[in-house]
């Protein structure tokens, strides 16, 4: 879910190119201009997602789902893109006995924090911990750095050039803050699914780095 966007995008080539993976299965809105043998594209409706439940399986889901305020102003439609979909997707996943799930959510995620962004991320950690998945990553990135398809994005572009002079300067406990390339996250994720585990797995942003 969500290989259009910089890390799912950057998530769907590891995965092409591992042996690990005999298909590839990717629910976008629109086809992507990626040709593979392994891959199976669906074009499909999320928000009749139900419809499609019995494609929902697999050894791993990957959610790499999410939008901008920009992208998205409507709050409602932005909460249904980055909370409900993911959620119903799990618990999709659950009911079709699919063992791993991998959320990208983002630092600083809280439930009871009065930012929307981070309050909404926190909420869906919440929920999906409460579906009771066999196993669960969630990875908290901080802010991503990489080529995104996008244009026009220059404010993002003017804060990938801040964080490479104020990353060198977070040390210790700030670590986690430091700016992290998507690539990074996308290998981190490829990997942790390759390790037979039971449980909720939480990634900070530092230790994503590590596990890549």
């Amino acid at each position: 879910m969500g290989a259009s966007g910089l890390i799912g995008g950057l998530l769907l080539n590891v995965l092409l190119q591992s042996s690990e993976y005999k298909e590839v299965v990717i629910f976008v809105r629109k086809e992507l201009p990626v040709k593979h043998k392994k891959l199976k594209q669906l074009v499909i409706d999320f928000n009749k997602l139900e419809t499609y439940a019995t494609e929902i399986t697999g050894d791993a889901i990957f959610c790499c789902l999410g939008t901008t305020r920009k992208k998205t102003p409507d709050l409602s439609v932005y909460r249904k893109i980055d909370h409900d979909y993911p959620l119903q997707v799990a618990k999709i996943a659950f009911q079709n006995g699919v063992e791993q799930y991998h959320l990208v959510s983002s630092l600083g995620a809280d439930a009871n924090s009065s930012n929307f962004y981070t309050k909404m991320k926190g909420e869906v950690e919440d929920d999906m911990i409460k579906v009771g998945l066999k196993c669960l990553h969630i990875y908290r990135p901080s802010f991503l750095t990489g080529n995104r398809t996008e244009k026009n994005r220059f404010a993002e572009r003017n804060v990938a050039v801040l964080f490479k002079v104020i990353d060198p300067l977070l040390f210790g406990g700030l670590k986690k803050y430091r700016s992290i390339p998507a690539k990074t996250v996308a290998l981190a994720m490829y990997k942790q699914s390759l390790i037979k585990q039971e449980g909720v797995f939480m990634h900070p942003s530092d230790q994503i780095k590590q596990i890549a």
